[in-house]
């Protein structure tokens, strides 16, 4: 398939394996401009990993595209969500409330999507504060001012069935193996189908962007840690096609965690030489890295990307913290780094 960074977006069904199509669903931001949900032919019917934002537009954009491999919306029975953010799960419930079809999630989103639905998603307000960004809390306070809470509870509600560790899933023609894959969230899924040597990635391993590190309602402790883990988890597996959440299908998964490795090992390099350079919260040492491919001022991102950027910072720095590089401790709330001073020498 000639996908490419460009093309791989526009609207259609396009065949990346005998019997399982990539439909691109649209997004309603700039930085990430579609998601990618693949739909498997299962007998009669369909199983489909993700589902897209539950987005009047997407949804039609979702009918039309298995209307033109001989489906419909309704013929959907099953959904392999790889993880509970917005653009992924949300549609399924959606889908479940029209058609019946069974929700399936990672048991480790039930924390995260639990303070959802009871309308407990602020706590990233507490954790601006320790990670030292209080004026960027202040700002998402502002921001939040003349927004319905009840908007972030839209759309979501527990799935019928928690996958519980690594599950085979046996379909009528294949079966699919849930791995779990923490970092990105706490309980993200990919699938594997060994047979045809696929990786449904969700967002675990995207071919041209990093994936955001621990943005949750219920953040994990070390959730680089986990996610560095979890690609050598996928390393240790054979080399499989990529088929990824964003972007388009490629070649290989080992080339591209290997590279991902390589990005955070630079990363947390970049990190620990800011704090030798002064740097003391998460904060401070966010504003003195580049952001994005193009290496982008951190006072030139928006108020959601300063967000993300100093909640990656702090999990680079906790990683930094685990291995010995660097100490840690909470002054008046907010968490402080410096460099681990080398022991004396004995006399």
């Amino acid at each position: 398939m000639a996908d490419s960074r460009h093309t791989w977006t526009e609207p259609g069904a396009y065949e990346v394996a005998p019997g399982i199509h990539r439909i691109p669903l649209p997004l309603p931001m700039d930085g990430l401009r579609a998601v990618n949900v693949y739909a498997v032919e299962d007998g009669d019917g369909l199983v489909l990993v993700d589902s897209g934002w539950a987005l009047d537009e997407a949804r039609k954009q979702l009918e039309d595209a298995l209307g033109s491999v001989g489906y419909g919306l309704e013929q959907v029975h099953r959904f392999l969500v790889t993880h509970v953010h917005r653009d992924h799960y949300t549609m399924a419930i959606t889908l479940r409330k029209l058609f019946g079809a069974k929700v399936s999630l990672g048991i480790g989103e039930q924390p995260s999507l639990e303070k959802i639905i009871s309308g407990q998603a602020d706590g990233q307000l507490a954790e601006l504060a320790r990670w030292g960004a209080g004026a960027l809390a202040d700002e998402l306070r502002e921001a939040y001012k003349n927004f319905d809470s009840s908007e972030v509870q839209r759309g979501y509600e527990l799935p019928d069935e928690w996958i519980d560790g690594t599950t085979d899933i046996a379909l009528q023609e294949r079966v699919l193996r849930a791995v779990p894959t923490p970092g990105h969230t706490s309980g993200h899924l990919v699938y594997v189908d060994t047979k045809a040597q696929l990786l449904f990635a969700g967002d675990h391993v995207l071919p041209h962007i990093t994936p955001s590190i621990g943005f949750e309602t219920a953040r994990a402790e070390l959730p680089l840690g986990d996610y560095l883990d979890s690609l050598r988890l996928m390393r240790s597996y054979p080399d499989m096609r990529l088929l990824p959440a964003h972007g388009p299908v490629t070649d290989s998964v080992h080339s591209r965690v290997d590279e991902l490795l390589q990005h955070h090992e630079d990363r947390l390099g970049a990190t620990l030489t800011a704090v030798h350079s002064g740097a003391v919260t998460s904060h401070e040492v966010a504003r003195k890295l580049g952001w994005t491919r193009r290496a982008r001022n951190y006072d030139d991102l928006g108020l959601f990307d300063r967000i993300l950027a100093v909640g990656e910072t702090s999990a680079h720095l906790d990683v930094l913290v685990a291995r010995g590089e660097l100490g840690s401790v909470v002054v008046d709330g907010v968490v402080e780094y410096a460099p681990v001073r080398p022991a004396a020498a004995e006399r």
